[in-house]
């Protein structure tokens, strides 16, 4: 697969990438979306300068990103709880 150049602006900052095709619309809307939080940010909290806004958003999606990872691992601990128990009542069924 050919790889493809793309420019994002975020904080007033251009970033070239080099991403595969299909993962555009998701780097562009990515950037998009630090953009808006920081101007949501911006409008809410005093600031020195953009590293904080940034820095604010970066914690917001590092939080995030934990707070789903930690109920991933709950749902498949419970699904994986789930799992036992019907190999245990398929293993009793098939023992008689």
């Amino acid at each position: 697969m050919t790889e493809l150049t793309i420019s994002v602006s975020i904080a007033e900052r251009a970033y070239k990438l080099v991403i595969d095709p299909p993962h555009e619309t998701l780097f562009r809307e990515a950037a998009k979306l630090i953009e808006k939080r920081m101007r949501d940010y911006s409008s809410n909290y005093t600031y020195k300068d953009k590293q904080d806004l940034l820095a604010m958003v970066a914690l917001e999606y590092a939080t995030s990103y934990l707070q789903e990872e930690k109920n991933n691992i709950a749902q498949d601990i419970e699904q994986m709880q789930k799992l036992a128990k019907i190999d245990m009542i398929l293993t009793e069924y098939l023992s008689q």
